[in-house]
């Protein structure tokens, strides 16, 4: 999966991807989220019981599903936004993506080199320049 000719993401999850392989975007996103509800639904990464401590490496977990779930939008901008603009949906997935980016940076979940595919689009809705999105 790529967002553009500069970014080229690779799939590796530890399991049954040892090493990174590279797969179309439909291959990639299903993988990613099959493998986020494997995350969530694993009580040893996020505790099922209320006052049950959540392990050393569960913020290292977190940052991995967000910057994963970043580099789906960095596709869709930069390979499906023309279709997106057709459909009349533009103003929907800018303001997802807007409350995403702004969730990610509040609580640090994506490195700003890792959000480099989009720093213009960031950088615009954070001024707020861009009209029309919430």
């Amino acid at each position: 999966m790529s967002a553009g000719s500069k970014y080229e993401y690779l799939w590796a999850d530890g399991v049954k991807y040892k090493k990174p392989v590279r797969l179309s975007a439909p291959e990639y996103v299903d993988k990613l989220f099959d493998w986020i509800e494997d995350q969530i639904d694993d009580p040893s990464v996020f505790p099922g019981q209320f006052g049950e401590p959540f392990p050393p490496n569960f913020m290292d977990v977190v940052r991995t599903i967000f910057k994963r779930l970043f580099r789906v939008y960095a596709h869709i901008y930069h390979s499906h936004f023309k279709q997106v603009c057709s459909l009349g949906e533009e103003a929907h997935l800018n303001t997802c993506f807007k409350h995403f980016i702004f969730f990610v940076r509040h609580f640090d979940l994506v490195e700003e080199k890792e959000l480099a595919p989009l720093s213009e689009l960031i950088d615009q809705f954070v001024a707020g320049k861009m009209n029309g999105i919430r």
